[in-house]
């Protein structure tokens, strides 16, 4: 409904609207409240809450609904429409931030994700890890057989000292002096 030219006849022209809901709940009339006043209540929102565009459109639902359901409330000897419909307005607001309210935070997403940084590797401690996989592997290799067995077993499938010593039938001191020699073996390679 565009404007009339005349605020009293579209006031007039909008409480005939709400009457047509209230009595034969007429959807044509409803639809014509709707699309005059859902920009009007969307906008009355944003000015209490610039930028809360979910706020205001779920603002307009719960308004437009509770026309729908309470038109028969609607008195013009009392208020005329404008008045009445923003009463609503303002309780539904009210009604929505004591419900939401518990959830709200004043911190702004957007920040949070700007100051986020980069927590993958840098290229340099990927390299460097990858040198020093070759080192450990080159180190591996120049063990003697039963020293890279153990520390394959201890380090490399995580079985303790004992699962060791009960798998290779060795005793546990054996098992721990072949990793304790290897482990500086393998630290003198590495270091090179």
């Amino acid at each position: 409904m565009g404007p009339t030219g005349n605020p009293n006849q579209e006031v007039e022209l909008l409480s005939e609207c709400i009457s047509l809901v209230a009595n034969a709940l007429d959807k044509q009339a409803f639809t014509t409240l709707f699309d005059h006043y859902a920009p009007l209540i969307r906008a009355y929102s944003l000015a209490q809450e610039p930028g809360a565009d979910l706020v205001a459109d779920e603002l307009v639902q719960e308004v437009m609904i509770r026309v729908w359901l309470k038109a028969k409330s609607y008195n013009p000897c009392l208020s005329n429409i404008n008045t009445w419909l923003f009463r609503l307005a303002r309780n539904c607001r009210i009604d929505y931030l004591r419900r939401n309210g518990r959830f709200a935070s004043g911190i702004d997403p957007t920040e949070i994700f700007n100051q986020i940084e980069d927590d993958s590797p840098s290229p340099f401690l990927l390299a460097s890890q990858s040198r020093l996989q070759d080192d450990i592997r080159t180190g591996l290799e120049n063990l003697p057989q039963e020293q890279a067995q153990i520390l394959n077993k201890v380090y490399l499938e995580g079985k303790t000292h004992r699962e060791v010593s009960a798998e290779l039938r060795l005793p546990l001191g054996t098992v721990k002096s072949r990793v304790r020699l290897a482990l500086k073996k393998m630290q003198c390679l590495i270091a090179r």
